[in-house]
């Protein structure tokens, strides 16, 4: 599936980017990053509620897999909000223009997860596919692309019970600004099937405002569709 991996073109043109460098002297948010660039554990973690009926129905007419459905929906809300695009280098901030995500995935019967990254294009339908095709074929833990390994945002879903809360495991470092996204299974009440998604983020990056964002971004995607 090499296509599926790295095929050329515009879109993965621009993955190939280098990332903008932002100038810290005149960066808006430097104080607030200088800030939290001081404490050895700037992240935090919440979980709210979200809507996933039009998005269920959506993917049983067209056949299309839940889970890189709503990958997809995430990804395309958070670049709709400029502050989830920017990451920490040891203190080098840089801008991506695109976000990739990467989210773990089980072959049917196997208890051994794998990571499947793939850039996310434009189109939803043809991002599961796609999602759908490397995850089967995918023999590798985990495969790399062309794009910055800061680029990606990271996924997991629980399927097996309703999720309230989650951390993510992590290296120690204060600088890691690639924000974690899990959900568990969804429920349904009263006619409308609703999940709890989890984001753990960085405070030198991102603040409640922008989850804020985040939130009505993803709602209006998803009552769009």
């Amino acid at each position: 599936m090499e296509s599926v991996l790295f095929s050329s073109g515009p879109r993965q043109d621009a993955l190939r980017e280098k990332a903008e460098v932002i100038d810290l002297e005149t960066w808006p948010r430097r104080t607030h990053y200088a800030f939290f660039a001081s404490m050895a554990q700037p992240f935090y973690a919440l979980t709210f509620p979200v809507d996933v009926t039009r998005l269920r129905e959506l993917c049983k007419a067209r056949a299309l897999p839940f889970y890189p459905a709503m990958v997809f929906a995430a990804v395309k809300a958070m670049e709709r909000v400029d502050a989830f695009l920017y990451r920490d280098r040891e203190g080098v901030i840089v801008r991506h223009r695109r976000l990739v995500p990467s989210f773990t995935d089980l072959k049917p019967g196997s208890t051994l997860f794998h990571i499947v990254t793939l850039e996310a294009g434009e189109d939803l339908g043809d991002f599961c596919r796609r999602a759908r095709a490397q995850s089967e074929s995918q023999t590798e833990f985990l495969t790399a692309g062309p794009w910055e390994p800061d680029q990606e945002v990271y996924f997991t879903c629980l399927p097996w019970f309703p999720l309230t809360a989650l951390t993510n495991e992590r290296d120690g470092n204060p600088s890691d600004t690639i924000p974690r996204v899990s959900w568990g299974r969804w429920e349904e009440a009263d006619g409308r099937t609703v999940l709890h998604l989890s984001l753990e983020l960085n405070h030198r990056l991102l603040d409640g405002v922008h989850v804020g964002q985040f939130y009505t971004a993803l709602n209006e995607f998803l009552t769009a569709l």
